[in-house]
């Protein structure tokens, strides 16, 4: 009997029984034994859904893939390399790509300029790599990340992400700038429109695009085709993403072949009702109507610090160093970050340390006494434009979860 199970197995290899397990499961189940390996293969690692992704990553969804980054993993690198970068996918990778931090072989890649421009154009990857690049440190942050905390209050749609969609690498490319300066703006542009290779898996479903203000394309933004000093891997954009520094994450279009200048921005679903926020607070729990009048677009960071150690549980002692990193839309500088173990009674600070761009994150790091008993540590960072975290997170309450960024708070155990 064990050998028929072993034959049975082997016949079916794991993405075949991914595609067919909802037909097999059930016939599975009621063998002696195979319900185990069923119910496992239904819930498969990271390295089993992207190759080459470190198995520890936190699997949220399977289809599209979503991978967060726990903050065991996060904290260890000051830049976050491609096997533990969380992974946000509206849709699957292009036709004739793989599910992998490899780069895709596509030296033929083009990326078109078109809209209000005097001359559109088509531009090979090889001659944007012929162009001067310039290289900065960022954080990638999904506009969902920290959504579960909203669920102290009432929970909100989406993947329950914690603090591991977040990411800091550094980029390369050719300046955004210096590509439509080629093309010839016309005055009356004032938004890009970015356009990726990747397909809907439903035709009749609109397909992902995204537009941002062409003031700060303009100021900042990157066609990158290296991360890490590595060509950018298939599954993060490769062969070439669209890179808005400060933004939230789904601005940076993945495998982006397309750009359009035009005179308002895109109403696809992916700027309405998607990804947006309401203009006021929302009670909690209640349901919103997003139009263009009461609603804005999940573009620049709010100001944020999220607390890397000591992790969500963690049974600590006496003296502890508290570490983090904190970060914003790189419009002002971070000047504190500030941390209490008193429910915000008092704030001790916390020494930082400088990131090589105005984008990327700020590692702080503070030694604290802490009492006996379970408690919690507090975290907020301030920048010097005097924006800071709220304490009540209620306030931040949105029906999507997102742009999540009050005080960062981590349970203990102190013996």
């Amino acid at each position: 009997m064990q050998d028929e199970k072993h034959d049975l197995l082997a016949r079916i290899n794991r993405r075949e029984f991914l595609r067919k397990t909802g037909i097999a499961a059930a016939s599975l189940s009621t063998v002696p034994g195979l319900a185990g390996l069923a119910a496992a293969q239904q819930n498969p690692t990271a390295d089993a859904l992207v190759a080459g992704k470190d198995p520890g990553l936190i699997v949220r969804n399977t289809n599209p893939v979503e991978l967060e980054t726990p903050v065991a993993l996060l904290r260890e690198h000051r830049y976050t390399p491609k096997n533990i970068m969380y992974i946000r996918n509206n849709q699957g990778v292009p036709p004739g790509m793989q599910l992998t931090t490899e780069p895709p072989r596509a030296e033929e890649w083009t990326v078109e300029v078109v809209g209000l421009v005097d001359k559109p154009l088509t531009l090979r990857l090889s001659e944007l790599k012929g162009l001067p690049a310039t290289e900065l440190e960022m954080v990638l942050q999904c506009s969902g990340n920290g959504r579960s905390f909203f669920s102290r209050y009432a929970r909100a749609s989406g993947a329950q992400w914690e603090r591991g969609s977040l990411a800091n690498v550094r980029w390369k490319g050719v300046k955004l700038s210096a590509v439509l300066e080629g093309a010839g703006v016309k005055p009356e542009a004032l938004f890009l429109t970015a356009e990726g290779a990747d397909q809907p898996a439903n035709p009749q479903a609109p397909d992902i695009e995204r537009s941002v203000p062409l003031r700060d394309v303009l100021a900042s933004a990157l066609l990158a085709y290296e991360m890490n000093g590595e060509p950018l891997p298939t599954v993060h954009g490769g062969p070439l993403r669209l890179i808005v520094p400060g933004y939230y994450g789904i601005n940076n279009i993945k495998w982006v072949n397309r750009l359009r200048l035009e005179a308002a921005a895109s109403t696809n679903n992916t700027m309405i009702p998607r990804y947006r926020v309401p203009l006021a607070p929302v009670p909690v729990g209640s349901a919103f109507t997003f139009t263009l009048d009461n609603s804005r677009p999940n573009w620049r960071q709010n100001v944020k610090a999220v607390i890397l150690s000591p992790a969500e549980g963690q049974s600590v002692s006496g003296i502890i160093e508290v570490r983090g990193v904190a970060w914003n839309d790189g419009s002002a500088p971070i000047t504190g970050v500030e941390v209490s173990t008193n429910q915000g009674r008092s704030w001790q600070s916390a020494s930082l340390e400088k990131p090589s761009s105005p984008y990327g994150w700020y590692p702080w790091r503070v030694r604290v006494m802490v009492a006996t008993g379970d408690t919690e540590v507090w975290a907020r960072a301030t920048d010097a434009l005097g924006r800071s975290q709220p304490v009540d997170g209620a306030i931040l309450w949105n029906p999507n979860g997102y742009e999540w960024n009050a005080v960062d708070k981590v349970k203990i155990k102190v013996g």
